[in-house]
């Protein structure tokens, strides 16, 4: 009954407004992985951000490899059986929860993201195993209330055990003014210990002119990029406890041994800081 009820409710709805117009972060990171799901908007983006950063494919295969061991992680090691995934981006497979739940098929996960066409694919593709469960919100990272409080999501997640939060490639696309310290520390607060926060972050520590153009370049199509120093990306993780190895360049995070070219990379050919951190 309850899900004949949200099929009537989501029926109901007005339509919503795809905005394929301009570009969306999801949907340009969908080109740069190879996948068919974005518009004339995001594929000009991608080729904009390809011209000034010619190793953006590469940063968004290595972000997300990063995604997929450090869940495993949480999963294998941590004992971690609850995700909450904000701006899961276009599916790609393996997603997620088949990350987490091929280690323990009883995993929850609950992915979320404010683009309507991506919540679309995720409930066509996000197939939970039949012992675990994923759930789907459509919701913005700037309102962290919003997201906690779903419904759906208080129906799939036990904020009673551990849960870990991630945040991969999402937070560099809110500007200073929507203060994503705050937002951070929101998610965090009422989680109990063991909780978890997984996250990704641009940085202009190595190329700030080639990050300036990156960020001027999506200015000029009405989004917002803000790569940020290693120390401002570690104010992210204030009152955790970094698990080892700490912050780092995205390949050099448990890279795993089968990660063919990651040994190759420089500490400085990839603007994208990682890190996992627990919550004490």
């Amino acid at each position: 009954m309850a899900d004949a009820e949200e099929w009537m409710r989501t029926r109901s709805r007005p339509p919503v407004e795809l905005h394929t117009d301009r570009p969306h972060a999801a949907r340009v990171y969908d080109v740069l992985l190879g996948g068919k799901t974005n518009y004339p908007e995001d594929r000009k983006a991608a080729e904009q951000l390809l011209e000034t950063m010619p190793m953006a494919g590469l940063v968004a295969h290595q972000n997300r490899a990063f995604m997929h061991r450090a869940v495993r992680y949480l999963a294998r090691e941590a004992g971690v059986r609850q995700f909450l995934d904000i701006g899961t981006g276009i599916p790609t497979s393996p997603n997620l929860h088949e990350v987490v739940q091929d280690t323990d098929p009883a995993c929850r996960v609950v992915y979320t993201d404010n683009d309507p066409i991506v919540l679309a694919h995720s409930r066509a593709l996000h197939e939970s195993t039949p012992e675990g469960r994923t759930a789907y919100i459509e919701a913005d990272l700037c309102d962290p209330d919003g997201i906690l409080e779903h419904p759906r999501l208080r129906a799939t997640l036990d904020f009673g055990q551990p849960v870990a939060v991630t945040l991969v490639a999402v937070l560099h696309w809110l500007p200073e003014q929507a203060d994503p310290y705050s937002i951070v520390a929101r998610l965090l607060r009422d989680l109990p210990p063991g909780s978890h926060l997984v996250l990704s972050h641009a940085t202009n520590d190595f190329e700030p002119a080639m990050l300036k153009q990156v960020s001027d370049n999506f200015k000029a199509k009405g989004s917002n990029v803000t790569p940020r120093s290693r120390s401002e990306v570690l104010r992210f993780f204030d009152g955790l406890d970094l698990v080892e190895p700490g912050l780092q360049v995205v390949q050099r995070w448990r890279p795993d041994p089968v990660d063919v070219g990651a040994e190759t990379l420089s500490d400085t050919d990839i603007p994208l800081y990682v890190g996992v951190a627990r919550k004490p």
